[in-house]
């Protein structure tokens, strides 16, 4: 049979869940990651999938900068609100755990929000939101990052990337979940990008002169070292109202920080007074609403089918084959992977293999082995 770099996905949960456990992972929050990592590749992100394992969440774990084992604490909790704070623990557990009481909490009293604090990366954003969408709820969560996106006419990192992340129940097959960065591009893309040794296209990064930046390797140093900054969506300037990721993005650092007296800006960007490595203290928001609280969760999902059925039968632009609403592509992806697996490309094949070898797992060989 010839090597293929498909992973089956009972092997790659099994795997990434094990590692986890390796690193000191209690195995019940290890299951929590590894669904949440494994998520972003059943919906074709490979920007938060597998890529990241190694380099997000083991190196620092290894690096001490974040901890395997998560002390989720509540710091206040009210009928419909709560404040939680994470101790720098897995940012997937501080997220499934917070989410699951703001739905919780909608189910009592129709709208549920809980916001965190010194938590680290969460993962895929749309993960969350589906979780109500699963509950017959909407669901709305966003997070800062390390300083990544410069302010309209600025060129410093300032804000993260930060993600305004939707999900809603629909009659359909899918929900509808919009998970998109407010960035052009998010530094999980252009890390993808460098790992599989293509350029960053011109016009989503500028340098400190204005330049556009394209060398993906270089633009993940640069941004480390504040020499880059992404764009807002909208792109550099007002002329394609870049003002409206830089306000959306602003919007998110907001809900992220004040309401539970968190970190924000330069201060997440995970480097201290003498540029050594230090826990990055993310804050994170989740917001559930029971549609049962209004008319009623199949009077909305048969409305919000309709309204995207409406759209996608809409008249196509010349040469265009069909229009898509948000969610239907990821749906479609995990309907081509579902019964395959998880594509790996051979940077991340090397560090599955180094991390299978340095935990002593050898009762995983890989199909992408000689």
């Amino acid at each position: 049979m010839a090597k293929t770099n498909i992973v089956d996905w009972k092997t790659i949960t099994s795997f990434v869940t094990d590692a986890f456990v390796g690193y000191g992972i209690p195995r019940k929050d290890a299951e929590i990651c590894a669904d949440i990592l494994l998520e972003s590749d059943k919906r074709g992100i490979e920007s938060h999938g597998v890529n990241r394992f190694k380099p997000i969440y083991l190196d620092r774990i290894k690096a001490g900068i974040q901890k395997p084992v998560t002390e989720f604490e509540v710091i206040k909790d009210f009928a419909a609100t709560a404040v939680v704070d994470g101790h720098d623990g897995m940012g997937q557990v501080v997220g499934y755990k917070a989410m699951t009481m703001a739905i919780e909490k909608a189910k009592k009293y129709g709208m549920g929000m809980v916001v965190a604090r010194n938590s680290c990366h969460y993962g895929i954003a749309g993960y969350y939101a589906t979780m109500a969408t699963d509950a017959g709820m909407i669901g709305i969560t966003g997070t800062n990052a390390r300083p990544s996106i410069a302010p309209t006419f600025g060129v410093e990192n300032m804000l993260g990337t930060n993600p305004l992340t939707f999900g809603m129940p629909t009659d359909e097959e899918f929900p509808f979940v919009l998970d998109c960065a407010t960035s052009i591009v998010q530094r999980g893309k252009i890390e993808y990008y460098a790992r599989i040794g293509k350029d960053t296209p011109a016009g989503q990064v500028i340098g400190r002169n204005g330049e556009a930046l394209t060398d993906s390797v270089e633009i993940l140093d640069d941004l480390n070292t504040g020499k880059a900054a992404l764009a807002p969506l909208g792109g550099i300037g007002e002329d394609l109202a870049g003002y409206k990721g830089y306000g959306y993005a602003t919007v998110v650092e907001i809900l992220s920080a004040a309401l539970q007296q968190g970190n924000f800006l330069r201060a997440l960007s995970g480097i201290g007074p003498n540029k050594e490595k230090i826990p990055f203290h993310l804050g994170h928001f989740f917001i559930a609403i029971d549609t049962e609280a209004f008319m009623g969760l199949e009077a909305f999902k048969k409305t919000a089918g309709d309204i995207l059925r409406d759209l996608r039968n809409s008249e196509k632009a010349p040469g265009a084959e069909r229009i898509y609403t948000a969610g239907e592509k990821e749906y479609l992806v995990w309907q081509k992977r579902k019964d395959s697996g998880v594509p790996i490309n051979d940077a991340v094949q090397k560090e599955l293999i180094a991390v299978r070898d340095e935990l002593g797992l050898t009762q995983y060989k890989f199909p992408f082995e000689d």
